[in-house]
């Protein structure tokens, strides 16, 4: 068993000096998830590296690490979280307020394009997540995450060869929908 699968276990367990050690150990991979999800976000700049590791971990905290066995599946789960909080920000960013203080969906035309572009993403990503769920979480270890395709291979127990296959798939199947 590795070190990160031992304090996992013992996280999920209550163990707040194994939570504090696990984060310490995959925070420079997280850093890197984040950095990359929010490369691709600018030249909206939604959020600072360190803010979106620190939002990515308070979910993983929440959830209590019930999806989670080992470092790859950590940092899928990083990716897919990075995900949501983004997309999060971007309808919060864009909700118009109507009477009552109620929040109403975002017009999407009052945001600039990067965020738009967000939003589009996500639509389609949901959309595909109906037709073959694996696609999706490829599409967020690669393009939200910037994972490499040894290391979404692992997290899904898969092969590269399927990795770089289902990605071209995705790939297609986002393009034909974000037309």
């Amino acid at each position: 068993m590795t070190k990160t699968s031992e304090l996992l276990s013992a996280a999920k367990l209550g163990d707040p000096a194994a939570e504090s050690a696990l984060f310490s150990l995959l925070y420079s991979d997280l850093r890197r998830l984040a950095h990359s999800r929010l490369k691709r976000s600018e030249p909206c700049t939604l959020l600072e590296t360190t803010a979106l590791v620190h939002e990515a971990y308070l979910r993983l905290h929440k959830s209590g690490y019930e999806r989670v066995y080992d470092r790859a599946h950590f940092l899928a789960y990083a990716a897919s979280a990075m995900r949501s909080i983004v997309v999060d920000l971007v309808r919060s960013r864009g909700a118009r307020r109507g009477g009552g203080g109620t929040a109403r969906l975002p017009d999407p035309e009052s945001l600039p394009a990067a965020e738009r572009e967000i939003l589009r993403v996500d639509e389609a990503l949901r959309d595909l997540s109906a037709v073959n769920g694996r696609l999706v979480k490829i599409v967020e270890m690669r393009y939200f995450a910037g994972m490499k395709e040894a290391e979404i291979a692992e997290a899904l127990s898969i092969t590269e060869r399927t990795v770089r296959r289902d990605w071209e798939k995705a790939r297609m199947l986002l393009a034909t929908t974000l037309k």
